[in-house]
């Protein structure tokens, strides 16, 4: 599918043009409070200043994007497939439409709060939202899917926790004898690599994901029920300019909350967590489970700050979160029930 081709099929479609800029937004949303995560620890550790951070992120969401698609596209056939908007053009590009909106509403409210949400979890609870209400039923909603985010939480908090304490506490017993001052060089590139790699990560699982809703957008807008395709460069490409201007206009915040609220990380303790973070959301990419970034990186940050002490974890920081991953599910699918019937009382 050509660019111009895409570009003059959403503008002669008013409704495909309002779903794609939704999508879009989603994106933009998703690069000031998800995207962040992938870079806080080298950012807070001064490993590598917030500019030069976000460059290296918008470079490797986009090889992040292109490559897990190239070897394994699943993640996004699953989040196309999770849901069904029928057979009627309208009004499954009208119900896409106020799950899209839906998703941005929770997250920008959740940014205000500072707090780190899961677009991957909003962008299901909204379309899963959407489903119900245009079916008015369980209908729309494909279980088998849909229990693969279920999967995809447990799976990604159990490991993200497990993997950064031990690869915590298997470099803290490797340099038990070395002289502090002479690992800081070491970790401070080693660090470097680690969040290139989370950012790769992340483009590996919410690129795919967003990708595969403005494919979806093209797919029902058409009336074709929607299949397995390779996304092309400039969608990928345009996917990840738009999460880094979102990166630079927010991240900050977020970053503060995931970096240094959390936890007081070393260096040696950001390469760890990025490490482990990165490892879990491979794992969960090659099983084709749709994951969190937030939740995978944040957990394993907390299995860091474990090695040391409970104490050292703010609790009241991860029970804010806890509580916005908990909320996320109804908040998000509720409001993209109500946006659902009202777009459709609009159009």
């Amino acid at each position: 599918m050509a660019f111009t081709e895409f570009l003059d099929h959403m503008l002669a479609n008013p409704l495909m043009f309002l779903a794609v800029m939704l999508t879009l937004g989603v994106i933009l949303v998703n690069g000031w409070t998800d995207a962040p995560n992938a870079i806080a620890t080298c950012v807070v550790t001064r490993c590598i200043s917030a500019r030069a951070a976000i460059l290296m992120a918008a470079v490797f969401n986009f090889l992040g994007v292109y490559v897990m698609t190239l070897l394994n596209a699943t993640v996004a056939e699953t989040i196309t497939k999770m849901v069904d908007f029928g057979n009627d053009p309208r009004s499954a590009i009208v119900a896409l439409s106020a799950a899209m909106f839906a998703i941005v509403t929770w997250a920008t409210l959740a940014f205000l709060f500072g707090i780190p949400t899961s677009e991957s979890h909003a962008l299901i609870a909204g379309l899963t939202g959407s489903a119900i209400a245009l079916h008015s039923s369980l209908s729309g909603v494909n279980g088998s899917e849909w229990v693969k985010a279920l999967y995809g939480i447990v799976i990604s908090v159990a490991m993200g926790f497990g993997l950064g304490w031990l690869v915590c506490k298997t470099v803290t017993i490797a340099f038990r004898n070395v002289h502090r001052r002479k690992t800081e060089p070491i970790f401070r590139y080693a660090q470097i690599f680690g969040a290139a790699c989370s950012a790769f990560m992340h483009g590996a699982q919410d690129g795919q994901k967003f990708m595969g809703i403005i494919l979806l957008c093209q797919f029902l807008s058409l009336g074709q029920t929607p299949q397995a395709v390779v996304p092309p460069s400039w969608l990928m490409l345009l996917c990840s300019v738009i999460m880094a201007c979102g990166t630079a206009i927010g991240g900050k915040k977020i970053i503060k909350s995931v970096g240094m609220d959390m936890v007081k990380l070393e260096k040696y303790q950001g390469f760890s967590a990025d490490i482990a973070a990165s490892a879990s959301l491979m794992i969960c990419s090659v099983l084709s489970l749709p994951v969190s970034t937030t939740h995978a990186k944040t957990t394993a940050i907390m299995g860091v700050g474990a090695v040391k002490s409970i104490k050292a974890i703010n609790l009241g920081v991860v029970k804010e979160m806890v509580l916005t991953w908990i909320l996320t599910f109804p908040g998000c699918g509720l409001i993209g029930f109500l946006m659902t019937k009202l777009f459709m009382w609009l159009f």
